[in-house]
């Protein structure tokens, strides 16, 4: 499946940070959409339909915030020793693009350099469809407007789809401000004494929280149908109602939310059928990072805060 990509991770478990690479050698079409207020991102101008460039090589998604940016470079490099790129004349420049989440306060501080871009491109594989706390992933965590010690941990996320000769594949890795819900009920985050979920859309009507951009929910999106890059964008655009519709709030504007799609362009489709998948597909995805039985990393919500909000909640009815 998707046999034209390469999928990659590099994960150090020292710092809890890594890097998770998507490879197209011989160049794919390439959309984005960013919608968080806080975004670490690279190279995302080229893809705009109006750029000349109209195939990248790589999508990157990484920890360490703006430091994990660096993993590119890396990626970067192992393309251009292995001959793939845009042909600028004399040398071919691979087109590596990517976005970062913040994940420094999880584990100790740390963040995927260039080495380690190298090693999760030099590892990938075609079908590579592990999940898991790895690669991006490893230090992302949800429901953090209460801070780290009550958010919950997530895994990589992935949904895969395949019908009439069509495949697709969404990889997202979650590190949202919101809580992960599905038909309106919330399947992680954090939790009252009582273990009841707090609800972190509710939290934020509080004016006495102290946010910070620390979260992001970053996709990348592949699929073997003929896209064009207007069309790929598109796609982008609406894979972010599927962040809506499993992410309680969404595009805060302490969250750097993007999606990237890459298409390797075998399969002529009706576009209008992607439209109608894209959402649904990228929403599961984003529940498939919820390992069951998830819980809040280190506590539940303080029971004297809890009673504050208790007290605010109920004088604002």
């Amino acid at each position: 499946m998707l046999d034209k990509f390469k999928i990659g991770h590099f994960t150090d478990e020292k710092t809890k940070t890594g890097v998770s690479v998507f490879l197209a050698e011989q160049g794919a079409v390439g959309g984005v959409s960013v919608r968080g207020a806080a975004p670490a991102t690279r190279e995302t101008d080229l893809l705009n339909p109006t750029k000349a460039v109209q195939l990248i090589n790589a999508v990157v998604l990484s920890g360490g915030s703006a430091f994990g940016l660096e993993a590119a470079s890396g990626v970067q490099k192992y393309l251009f020793e292995n001959g793939f790129g845009y042909n600028a004349g004399k040398y071919r420049v691979p087109i590596v693009v990517g976005a970062s989440i913040y994940d420094l306060e999880y584990g100790e501080f740390g963040f995927p350099d260039k080495e380690a871009g190298y090693a999760a491109a030099k590892s990938a594989k075609a079908g590579n469809f592990s999940r898991g706390e790895i690669g991006g992933a490893t230090g992302a965590t949800v429901s953090k407007a209460l801070g780290m010690d009550t958010a919950v941990k997530t895994a990589l996320g992935i949904q895969t789809y395949q019908m009439n000769g069509l495949e697709i594949a969404v990889f997202s890795v979650v590190n949202a401000l919101g809580d992960i819900t599905e038909n309106g009920k919330i399947i992680a985050g954090a939790l009252t004494p009582d273990g009841e979920p707090i609800g972190m859309r509710r939290v934020m009507t509080m004016s006495s929280v102290d946010l910070k951009p620390q979260n992001t929910t970053i996709t990348c999106i592949l699929t073997n149908a003929i896209l064009n890059k207007v069309e790929a964008n598109i796609l982008a655009d609406l894979a972010h109602d599927g962040y809506a519709e499993a992410i309680s709030p969404v595009h805060t504007m302490f969250d750097g939310d993007a999606v990237f799609v890459m298409a390797s362009g075998e399969k002529a489709v009706e576009f209008n059928m992607l439209t109608a998948l894209i959402p649904t597909l990228t929403a599961k995805a984003i529940r498939n990072s919820v390992t069951p039985g998830a819980m809040p990393i280190s506590k539940k919500v303080d029971p004297l805060l809890y009673a504050f909000f208790k007290r605010a909640w109920k004088s604002r009815k």
